[in-house]
């Protein structure tokens, strides 16, 4: 039976505060902080996802936005009066919602250890596990389109991007958790969406290589796909050599690796692609990381790359930055291109710039430290960024085109 809080202390305990964990979402994301004055704080955060529960799994299906609510409500909130199974369920939703609003964000919270393996560990409280379940669940609902902008949208299946990774991932750790627990039923419901999830994109990749003139979106599908599946092997990670748990996981296990026999190995072609034409591109960006100006609006959050140009294009001509704001930019983004041999993306974000408004590149460039002004004057720099968009990403069009055919 797990402790009251008064003899255990605060569930909690031992891990990042509430207050702390939405201190730090302000601090990336504080475009979801429209109103100084938070909401009226719910009993329980767990009561806010009663319609994400209660809701099917259908693509199509209007997005929730109940993980704003939670956040808004947390600053008013008061956990004293909760039970300790309550407060270490309502403890989980937060760090969902947390981590759902800025993983794609430049300053991601850090809970993925939590919400992947510690806090399922943390009771063996079936119920307690059960409304975990029901909130891992929800996570998948959640909308994308004020806390991403690294989305790909084919057909009518919703968009695809690395927040269904993170979704991959928490389910994988509540299936290992229910494993354990010897709660067939539960582990048969996360096994089952993780089963139509990857089913999801793998179609997704499908129709996109089917289409003609998709060839970029290919490409977006390979590197958001190719992340999702290592994500998921992240989430099993903390079940392996758990006996339990090992056997049903192994067939998720490595999809973008040596597992051929899932999936009949459809996970192998957007993994080739991905480290053929993207493992240089990255994905957590962190020489973008320490510019606090681009935390400002959820129009500056980073697209997928290396097809950069229309955000370069978007910072050079935002109305919320400043020449020494854009100037902080421009140096994180010649800085990088120091650092990361053969990535394109952060060209293509300062060519961008320069195309959308040569004066306002140039007043970011007078502003500059000596290093990165003599960076950006180099040949090597001025070849790459004077490579016409429609070259690049004709050429990138191209090197699909050869891959898959």
């Amino acid at each position: 039976m797990t402790p009251p809080p008064s003899l255990a202390g605060p569930a909690w305990h031992g891990w990042i505060a509430p207050e702390n964990l939405t201190s730090l979402v302000r601090n990336t994301a504080p475009f979801l902080y429209p109103n100084s004055r938070p909401v009226a704080s719910p009993r329980r955060l767990f009561d806010c996802l009663s319609e994400d529960i209660a809701a099917d799994f259908a693509p199509g299906r209007r997005p929730s936005s109940s993980f704003l609510t939670i956040l808004s409500a947390t600053d008013a909130r008061d956990w004293s009066h909760l039970t300790f199974q309550e407060q270490l369920i309502d403890y989980f939703v937060l760090c969902l919602c947390c981590h759902h609003s800025t993983v794609a964000s430049f300053v991601p919270t850090d809970v993925d250890s939590k919400i992947r393996g510690l806090i399922w560990r943390k009771t063996r409280d079936r119920d307690v596990l059960r409304a975990f379940g029901q909130a891992a669940l929800a996570m998948g609902r959640w909308d994308l389109r004020g806390v991403s902008r690294r989305t790909t949208v084919v057909g009518n299946l919703g968009p695809v991007s690395g927040h269904d990774g993170e979704w991959l991932s928490v389910l994988a750790g509540g299936h290992g958790r229910f494993l354990e627990a010897r709660d067939t039923e539960w582990a048969d419901r996360m096994a089952d969406a993780i089963d139509r999830e990857l089913n999801r994109e793998l179609e997704a990749f499908q129709i996109a290589l089917s289409t003609k003139g998709a060839e970029l979106d290919v490409l977006r599908l390979a590197a958001s796909i190719t992340h999702n599946v290592g994500d998921l092997d992240q989430g099993i990670s903390f079940w392996e050599g758990r006996a339990a748990a090992v056997d049903s996981l192994k067939r998720f296990h490595r999809l973008a690796h040596e597992n051929k026999a899932a999936y009949g190995g459809a996970f192998q072609v957007p993994a080739d692609l991905y480290k053929r034409a993207l493992s240089t591109e990255g994905h957590r960006h962190y020489p973008l990381r320490a510019v606090k100006p681009l935390r400002q609006s959820v129009e500056l959050l980073l697209p997928l790359g290396p097809m950069l140009d229309d955000w370069g294009a978007t910072v050079a001509k935002h109305p919320m930055l400043t020449s020494a704001d854009r100037s902080e930019v421009v140096d994180a983004l010649v800085r990088g291109c120091r650092k990361i041999p053969g990535q394109q993306g952060y060209y293509r974000a300062l060519a961008g710039m320069a195309e959308q408004s040569i004066r306002a590149f140039d007043d970011a460039v007078a502003l500059l430290p000596s290093a990165s002004r003599k960076d950006l004057r180099s040949a090597e720099t001025r070849r790459l960024m004077a490579v016409p968009r429609g070259s690049f990403e004709s050429r990138m069009s191209k090197f699909v085109h050869r891959q898959v055919n």
